[in-house]
C-alpha cells in the first residue's frame, strides 16, 4: 500500500471514529504490507480525566493488541512512566528519537531498549505528536495546576537487519501525522465522554453526545430519589481550611458515590455538601430497585462509619450523614437558560425527598424512607420500622415515614 492508499484509510477510519485498537491494528498490519517489517507499536496518550491520566497499548505484528495500561494521576511520577524512552522527549520538546539495538554501541539507560534488544530487534524509533490544546497562559484567569498540552507518542520497532530503511523512515514520517489525526478524531470523542460522565454521570454524558441537547428536552420517568446530605458542615467550612475542608468533603463523597454507582444508581449532582442521585424504574422492577437503593444506603452508612473512625483515630474532624429515600416521576433531561444547561432531574418526588431529609436530625434517624418508598419496597419491608406521620414542608398532608432496622443511629 502506498503512503496516499495508507492515509486515506486513515482519514476514513479517523471519520468513521474507528475504535482505537482496531485503528491501531489496522495500521500495523497496512505498514507490514508496504514492506516495513513493524514488530511492535506502542501508542499512547494523556487524557483530561480527573481519574485518569495517560492510557496506552501495546500492538504485536503476530498477535496484534497485547497489553493495555492506565495510569492515574498519582502515577504519572512512577518509576514505570521516569523510565519510559518517551519521558525524556516530552520534557525537553523532541519530536523524534531513533535507536539502534544492532551496533556496539551503549544503549541509552531506558529499560524497554535492553528487553528489545535481548527479543531481536534491530532499531526503534518514537515520536511525539502535541493534539494541540494548549495550557492556559501563565498567570491568566484560567490558569490550573495541572492544565497541559494534549500529546500523542508512538513508537515503531523492527527486527529488519540493517533497522529502518530511508524508505520506510520516509514513509512513517509521511503518514504519522495522519495516524496521529485519525487517532485524534476517535480518542477525542472518548476523551469528551469521560470528561462529561465524570462531572454529569454517565446516562447523562451518552444522551448529551448522542444529541439530546435542546433545553427543556425531558421525558418523565419513575425513579428512586437518593438524597444526602452532611450534617454541621457550615460550622466545619468556618474552622476549617480551605483545603482541609475540600479533602473532607471528597472522602465523604467517595463514601456516597461508589455505593449508588455499584447499586445502579446514578449520581446527577453535589449541592455543596449534599447528594442528589436517582435509580431509574424500568419496565415496572420498582421491589428490585428499591432494594438496590436501601443496599446502596446502607453501604454509604457503613462506609461512613469507617471514615469517621478513621478520621478520629487520625485527630481529624468528622461529621455524619443523613440519607432519604422516595420514590415518585420525575422530569429527566435539560433544564436551564439558553446559555448554561443542567442535565437533572426535577419535580414535586425530589422536593420531597429533601423535606424527609429535613427531619433525619429531629428524628434521631440516619435514613429516613418515604411512605411511597415503603410501599414499592416489598422485598425490604420486613425491615422497615414505622416512625409515624410527620409534616413535610410545603406539603399539604402528613405522611408516615419509615426507618430501617439495624441502621446505626445518627453519630453525633
Amino acid at each position: 500500500m502506498t503512503a496516499i492508499g495508507m492515509a486515506g484509510w486513515l482519514a476514513q477510519a479517523g471519520l468513521r471514529n474507528m475504535p482505537l485498537e482496531e485503528l491501531v491494528d489496522g495500521f500495523g498490519r497496512r505498514l507490514n504490507e508496504a514492506g516495513l517489517r513493524v514488530e511492535r507499536m506502542f501508542v499512547g496518550m494523556n487524557t483530561l480525566h480527573p481519574m485518569v491520566r495517560a492510557r496506552s497499548l501495546i500492538w504485536d505484528a503476530g498477535a496484534g493488541i497485547g497489553q493495555h495500561f492506565e495510569f492515574g494521576h498519582s502515577e504519572i511520577d512512577s518509576k514505570e512512566i521516569r523510565n519510559s524512552p518517551f519521558a525524556a522527549m516530552l520534557r525537553d520538546g523532541i519530536a523524534e528519537r531513533r535507536c539502534r539495538f544492532d551496533t556496539n554501541e551503549t544503549l541509552p539507560d531506558v529499560p524497554v531498549f535492553e528487553e528489545l534488544r535481548a527479543a531481536g530487534m534491530t532499531e526503534w524509533m518514537g515520536w511525539v505528536q502535541p493534539f494541540g490544546e494548549l495550557s492556559p497562559q501563565v498567570g491568566s484567569p484560567t490558569e490550573v495546576e495541572h492544565a497541559e498540552r494534549l500529546w500523542l507518542v508512538v513508537s515503531a520497532t523492527t527486527a529488519r537487519p540493517g533497522g529502518f530503511s530511508g524508505e520506510d523512515v520516509a514513509l512513517l514520517r509521511e503518514v504519522l501525522p495522519v495516524f496521529a489525526l485519525a487517532v485524534k478524531a476517535t480518542s477525542m470523542r472518548g476523551i469528551g465522554h469521560g470528561l462529561l460522565a465524570a462531572y454529569l454521570g454517565n446516562n447523562p454524558a451518552s444522551r448529551i453526545l448522542s444529541g439530546t441537547v435542546l433545553r427543556g428536552e425531558v421525558q418523565s420517568v419513575e425513579a428512586v430519589v437518593f438524597f444526602t446530605d452532611l450534617q454541621g458542615f457550615t460550622a466545619l467550612a468556618d474552622t476549617m481550611p480551605g483545603r482541609e475542608l475540600i479533602a473532607l468533603l471528597d472522602d465523604y463523597f467517595n463514601c456516597m458515590v461508589q455505593p449508588v454507582v455499584a447499586q445502579g444508581g446514578e449520581v446527577l449532582k453535589f449541592m455543596g455538601d449534599g447528594m442528589l442521585a436517582a435509580f431509574a424504574v424500568i419496565a415496572g422492577n420498582r421491589a428490585e430497585v428499591c432494594a438496590s437503593a436501601v443496599a446502596a444506603a446502607e453501604d454509604v452508612l457503613a462506609r461512613v462509619d469507617a471514615l469517621n473512625l478513621e478520621r478520629r483515630g487520625a485527630g481529624q474532624a468528622a461529621t455524619s450523614l443523613d440519607i432519604s429515600l422516595h420514590i415518585g416521576r420525575v422530569l429527566y433531561g435539560n433544564v436551564g437558560s439558553d446559555t448554561r444547561l443542567d442535565f437533572t432531574v426535577i419535580g414535586p418526588a425530589v422536593n420531597e425527598a429533601s423535606r424527609i431529609e429535613a427531619l433525619c436530625q429531629p428524628l434521631g434517624q440516619a435514613l429516613l424512607i418515604s411512605q411511597a418508598f415503603a410501599e414499592a419496597a416489598t422485598s425490604s419491608q420486613d425491615r422497615l420500622i414505622s416512625l409515624g406521620r410527620h409534616r413535610l414542608r410545603g406539603v399539604r398532608e402528613d405522611t408516615e415515614l419509615f426507618g430501617l432496622a439495624r441502621t446505626p443511629p445518627m453519630s453525633s
